[in-house]
């Protein structure tokens, strides 16, 4: 056992390989009928589907553009009510300066600065000659 075997020439296998035979399912063959049969099912199915999509898209258009309408009616009213907001905050810190104060009492009222004297243009060419 402890013996010293001779060397092996290199050309020849240690042992022959032997061939195991698989066994070899049956395979299942599909008639076409059946191939045919099942990727018209997946066609109609998904026409009916792209139709039922299409219908809904077509039902939805009308509501879109009602709602577009809508939109920009309600942005041109956003656009004249900045503007005149923007006007009232002008006049109204004008309303609060000290400095502007006897003038704004002038342009809101009729009554005019004691200082002043009113002056009052008349028409050269309606001349009284009373």
């Amino acid at each position: 056992m402890n013996a010293i075997q001779p060397p092996r020439p290199t050309g020849q296998p240690l042992e022959p390989h032997r061939k195991v035979r698989r066994t070899q399912r049956p395979q299942r063959r599909h008639s076409y009928s059946a191939v045919a049969g099942e990727t018209t099912a997946k066609l109609v199915v998904n026409l009916v589907i792209s139709a039922a999509a299409l219908t809904g898209l077509i039902q939805l258009l009308p509501y879109h553009l009602s709602q577009q309408g809508k939109l920009r009616e309600v942005s041109a009213e956003v656009k004249r009510t900045e503007t005149r907001v923007n006007s009232l905050r002008t006049d109204f810190s004008r309303s609060f300066d000290p400095g502007q104060a006897k003038s704004v009492m002038h342009e809101q009222s009729y009554r005019v600065d004691p200082t002043q004297r009113q002056i009052v243009w008349q028409d050269p060419s309606t001349k009284d000659d009373n």
